[in-house]
């Protein structure tokens, strides 16, 4: 049998947890709560966008780093609602995805060695970026009842080996929408570290309660040394369709558009139009979205509350961690997961895989996602009221 060697990168990560739970809930035909992609239709002016760039023949490659369109309709956006003037020629770069805008990133900006502070709970995602990009992740614990970072502990991480700092708003898994006082702590310790700042706004459209989005980009000193990433996905419920998009100043961008051209070469050209035109048409769309997910969001945390977890109410995305401790249950959360899975019907996410290795801080919490029709999330709470 020939000797086979693997990658040492491989062995600081497992398969995505997330990604698990949804298989586990195939095989026991539960309820998934645990993968936040919705189970309704997209909106119907995005999916016509598709079909009729298909029939137009757009199917051949586009500009690697995105189609002109598309490049104009998210700066024009960036402009619209956050007063930030980007060029769309040498500052907007489209990618397969938010997840893989993440890794360009890394390997853009990230040498061997060099520490990338995260906030936990972290998207889980993140360790293996780092991982594959050779960097060391610093984390910062997110507390209490509204996941708040301590200045202290934050200012600490910080060391003249620290290049980038990844801020995840509104925040997978803990629904946290960073305020601006807190991303101006970061912003001020980003400029006495020379330090740049990579964030992960996929979820800015999805807000709660009066809550507004900040992109770090905006505050002042930042957008030189900010990369900014969003995408389609969760806004316009397309989740297979694999569009996210880079913002960032051009010093960066040249970086980032090498990475990405030899990572994938380029997003599917006939949904690239698409996404232009449901950017251009969706000014009226996103109130609609967010009262749709307050709704879901009610439905799903009056179902928890009542089943005797313990819940943040989230001010943005479409998940809730949710703490067991006073059920009862004699197990961590990984059992607890694979109990509600197996014999409830329903399927979270373990908590644990928010945080880092070896760490007790998410033991007894779980991950659910309102991302579902309300014909789902009723049977869940169904489901829940009957343990």
């Amino acid at each position: 049998m020939p000797r086979t060697h693997i990658a040492r990168r491989t062995s600081v990560f497992s398969e995505s947890v997330i990604r698990e739970m949804t298989r586990l809930a195939m095989l026991h035909g539960a309820m998934n709560l645990a993968q936040g992609y919705p189970d309704f239709p997209a909106p119907a002016f995005i999916k016509q966008a598709a079909v009729d760039a298909i029939n137009a023949d757009i199917n051949q490659y586009a500009i690697t780093w995105g189609a002109p369109r598309l490049r104009r309709a998210i700066a024009d956006k960036t402009c619209r609602f956050y007063g930030l003037e980007v060029d769309p020629d040498r500052e907007v770069t489209v990618t397969c995805g938010a997840t893989e805008a993440m890794m360009c990133a890394m390997l853009a900006v990230v040498e061997e060695g060099d520490e990338v502070i995260v906030f936990e709970p972290v998207y889980e995602n993140y360790v293996p970026d780092a991982a594959m990009s050779g960097a060391r992740l610093v984390f910062v614990t997110l507390r209490g009842e509204g996941f708040s970072f301590d200045p202290g502990e934050l200012r600490r991480a910080f060391s003249p080996r620290t290049r980038a700092i990844i801020v995840n708003t509104p925040n997978n898994p803990s629904g946290k929408v960073f305020t601006r006082a807190e991303l101006q702590q970061i912003a001020a310790l980003c400029q006495e570290f020379d330090t740049l700042c990579i964030t992960d706004e996929i979820y800015e459209r999805i807000l709660y309660d009066g809550r507004e989005h900040i992109p770090m980009a905006t505050l002042p000193g930042m957008y030189e040394r900010t990369i900014t990433i969003s995408g389609l996905s969760k806004t316009f419920s397309v989740t297979g369709w694999r569009l996210g998009y880079l913002v960032a100043p051009p010093h960066l961008t040249d970086a980032l558009r090498k990475v990405h051209d030899f990572l994938t070469v380029g997003a599917p050209a006939p949904l690239q139009e698409a996404a232009a035109v449901a950017i251009e048409q969706a000014d009226a769309y996103y109130p609609e979205l967010r009262e749709m997910y307050a709704a879901k969001r009610a439905i799903l945390l009056e179902a928890l509350r009542a089943a005797g977890f313990a819940c943040h109410q989230p001010e943005g995305a479409y998940y809730i961690m949710a703490d067991f401790s006073a059920l009862g249950f004699d197990g961590d959360d990984t059992a607890f997961a694979h109990h509600l899975i197996r014999d409830i019907g329903v399927a979270p996410v373990p908590g644990s895989s928010f945080y880092r290795p070896g760490s007790d801080a998410g033991s007894r919490m779980v991950r659910f996602t309102f991302s579902k029709s309300d014909e789902t999330l009723r049977e869940a709470a169904r489901r829940l009221a009957s343990r």
